[in-house]
């Protein structure tokens, strides 16, 4: 009996080892849970990379900008690179020791007689020198400011370009058409229509009818007045006026033309109407274009050449850098 009493409890120590083995069953179960949270951690990384994926889009955002430099609209500026002289270009205008006097008298009744030399004792003041031995040459397709302070001069060399004036001495010989964008509203007849007006002022400028009904159907699309064209000038405003002189200056196709700092001509669409038709005139390398200026800045954006004027004398004419460099030293 001993001997199987023996054997059976031997046969319960092994019952035993099972039960040791199930922790180490737990053990082999904990692994894939361990597996599961190390699954989870390259799941992170693709939320990682959704960042990259939005760069491309960034990109074609970047891009779009790109476009709208080809999309704006060339300025009056640009022109000055591409206003160029030619070497054998003839002069278009030349001043030759050009002196304008003006006599001044104290009453209407004295400057009416001076018209004709006559003089008398207490009406004549004196005589003033607007130019005062004036000499240079502009030739054809060149773009040239004329610096100087108020009284200097610019206006009256200007006026005896323009034919309004003319020399009391020297030679002033003017080659070519001149249209000039200083006083829009000058020359006008309040009483006759838009349309009279531009026969009028196309005959003082000596336009043959043929020329002048030729040009006539650009200045009125130009001035877009609708009716008021052929309603008289007393009825218009300051506005409409300066319109319509700006649409005739600008499409008679001229030759020299002489613009003014002043551009504000009506709303904001007509002005940059203005200032592309300004910019079409000044690529013509035939054009010789003449700018009047107080702004040194203003006169290096558009010109190539400077003349400074002071008290009627010409003091420096040269490359526009050194001419505004010497009117802000001297000026």
């Amino acid at each position: 009996m001993s001997s199987s009493d023996e054997e059976k409890s031997a046969d319960q120590k092994p019952a035993a080892k099972p039960s040791e083995q199930k922790p180490a069953d737990a053990k082999p179960a904990d692994k894939p849970a361990e597996a599961k949270t190390s699954d989870t951690k390259p799941a992170a990384k693709p939320s990682e990379q959704k960042p990259a994926e939005t760069k491309p889009a960034d990109k074609s955002a970047a891009a779009k900008p790109a476009a709208k430099p080809a999309e704006k609209k060339p300025t009056l500026a640009d022109t000055k690179h591409l206003h160029k002289v030619r070497d054998d270009a003839d002069v278009v205008i030349h001043f030759d020791n050009v002196t304008k006097t003006y006599n001044l008298y104290k009453t209407d009744r004295g400057r009416f007689l001076g018209v004709f030399h006559i003089q008398r004792k207490g009406d004549f003041l004196g005589s003033v020198n607007a130019n005062d031995g004036l000499s240079f040459d502009i030739k054809r397709g060149e773009a040239v400011a004329f610096l100087g302070r108020n009284g200097a001069g610019k206006s009256t060399a200007l006026k005896i370009i323009t034919g309004v004036v003319h020399p009391t001495s020297g030679i002033a010989q003017i080659n070519g058409r001149v249209s000039a964008l200083l006083e829009l509203q000058a020359g006008f007849d309040a009483q006759l229509t838009g349309r009279e007006n531009i026969g009028l002022r196309g005959q003082i400028l000596g336009l043959s009818p043929d020329e002048l009904a030729e040009v006539e159907p650009a200045i009125v699309e130009f001035a877009d007045l609708g009716l008021y064209i052929d309603q008289p000038l007393k009825s218009y405003s300051s506005g409409m006026k300066a319109r319509l002189g700006f649409a005739f200056a600008v499409s008679i196709d001229p030759e020299i033309l002489v613009v003014d700092e002043v551009l504000a001509v009506g709303d904001s669409a007509f002005q940059e109407k203005c200032i592309q038709r300004l910019r079409q005139i000044m690529m013509n390398e035939n054009v010789t274009v003449l700018f009047v200026t107080h702004q040194s800045a203003t006169a290096q954006r558009f010109c190539t050449r400077g003349i400074v004027i002071d008290a009627g004398k010409k003091v420096f004419d040269g490359g526009i850098d050194e001419a505004t460099a010497y009117y802000k030293k001297h000026f």
